[in-house]
């Protein structure tokens, strides 16, 4: 009978939530909060793309 650590159980959720905390911090935040339109506009596009490339990929399935 082998125990798991906590370490190994909560490994599976941490990186999934470290690549949404980035992505919504590197991203979503600077599109919605920047005060230079320059920003929001790079922030928007970049989003955009992001979500563009998800959208093919579930098609695909």
């Amino acid at each position: 009978m082998t125990f798991l650590t906590p370490q190994l159980t909560a490994a599976p959720v941490l990186l999934p939530l470290l690549v949404f905390l980035s992505f919504y911090v590197g991203v979503v935040l600077p599109a919605v909060w920047s005060r230079k339109p320059v920003r929001r506009q790079a922030a928007l596009r970049v989003l955009t793309q992001l979500l563009g490339a998800l959208r093919l990929r579930r098609r695909g399935r």
